[in-house]
């Protein structure tokens, strides 16, 4: 979160706020592990999260949130466990009403229509696709160009392709490392030096700048 906490500083304004965090994706290391991570760089912009997990009603803990943020890690675990527990409906209803959302990876996986985008392995299997549906587009986070030598898989823009042949209405963001996309009153951009790919079936991919305007991905 280095490159990101002065955008999040922004975002969130100078009052101090204690965010409801959502650490479901991780997988190898506890979720108490996960908070305590993610307050050592929220106290560096003078914000705090606690973890939904020690909410004994997490729906309402949802509906009182200051602002919502939600790790990476596996998006798979992740949906599964927000189905589980009734949060999908929740936090969408609650965003959608203005309250900050904050995700990263995973995070920003399931601010999608549907996680078919993530990079992540199906370790478990949700109810569902369908996530929070706060945009329109999907979005593959840590997108890489890279086809590494001796490397006989599919590069990350064929899976992208995969996808766009058969969902040929939707958006897909390769977000690469160091950028992310903040939307803020109807108008979408991209924050971070490098650029981002935009796939849309038919089309060659697009390569967009912090100087371009992304708000036609919402319509």
């Amino acid at each position: 979160m280095e490159y990101s906490k002065n955008h999040i500083k922004e975002f969130l304004g100078k009052k101090a706020i204690n965010a409801v965090f959502i650490p479901y994706a991780a997988v190898t290391f506890s979720f108490e592990e996960y908070e305590e991570k993610v307050n050592t760089r929220f106290a560096e912009i003078g914000h705090h999260v606690t973890s939904i997990h020690r909410f004994l009603n997490q729906v309402e803990a949802i509906e009182n949130a200051d602002a919502i943020v939600v790790g990476g890690g596996n998006t798979w675990q992740l949906v599964k466990m927000l189905q589980n527990n009734k949060l999908t409906k929740a936090i969408r209803k609650k965003v959608k009403k203005g309250t900050p959302y904050i995700g990263w990876s995973a995070g920003s996986n399931i601010a999608c229509p549907t996680l078919m985008t993530t990079n992540d392995m199906p370790i478990v299997e949700p109810e569902k696709f369908k996530t929070l549906n706060l945009i329109p587009f999907q979005i593959n986070p840590h997108y890489l160009d890279d086809h590494p030598a001796n490397h006989g898989g599919e590069t990350r823009e064929t899976r992208i392709k995969e996808f766009i042949e058969v969902n040929r209405s939707i958006y897909v963001v390769g977000l690469r490392e160091g950028t992310m996309l903040l939307l803020e009153d109807e108008e979408l951009t991209l924050a971070g030096n490098r650029k981002a790919r935009i796939f849309k079936y038919g089309q060659e991919p697009l390569e967009l700048s912090n100087e371009d305007d992304f708000s036609f991905l919402l319509h």
